[in-house]
């Protein structure tokens, strides 16, 4: 897949997402067109390096999905965070690396889908030497999505260097 069509296939996923909550609330059919949502540099207290979220998403009641695409250039990461109800992670280009609190460091490919259970403390980014893009999926509990807790440390990513497993 190009990433042109990668791309393509984020902006119908949240459309999709979207599309599906809103008629569940008994409204019209929302599409958004792939580049019509602003991206957003990631939050340093949330993110170190560089990183871009684009075509946030976030479900009409009842439903309770929300998500978006986040681009990490070579060596960004987010930080430590649990997701109360888990959360699904479709790699669409590059190389990154995640990894669960006390847990082996995982290398992730374009074409993987990574899900991480609910309360499980853990970090993903890009690989030091390649960026990753990836759509993320994770549902709320009472309002919230995501617990964010401190920046993976450079000391901790350093340990990156050994050979994540597969």
């Amino acid at each position: 897949m190009t990433r042109k069509s990668m791309t393509r296939a984020s902006s119908v996923a949240a459309a999709a997402f979207v599309s599906a909550s809103s008629a569940l609330a008994g409204e019209a059919i929302t599409i958004l067109n792939s580049g019509s949502q602003p991206a957003v540099a990631g939050p340093s207290d949330r993110f170190t390096g560089s990183v871009r979220i684009e075509d946030s998403f976030k479900a009409t009641a009842p439903a309770t999905v929300g998500g978006g695409t986040v681009t990490f250039e070579p060596g960004a990461r987010t930080a430590w965070h649990t997701h109360p109800l888990g959360q699904t992670l479709i790699v669409t280009s590059g190389r990154g690396l995640v990894q669960m609190w006390g847990g082996p460091l995982r290398e992730i490919r374009s074409g993987d889908t990574v899900w991480i259970p609910p309360g499980v403390k853990h970090w993903h980014g890009a690989s030091p030497k390649n960026g990753m893009t990836h759509i993320a999926f994770s549902e709320s509990l009472g309002g919230e999505t995501v617990d964010w807790l401190e920046l993976v440390t450079d000391a901790q990513y350093s340990s990156t260097q050994s050979e994540p497993q597969q």
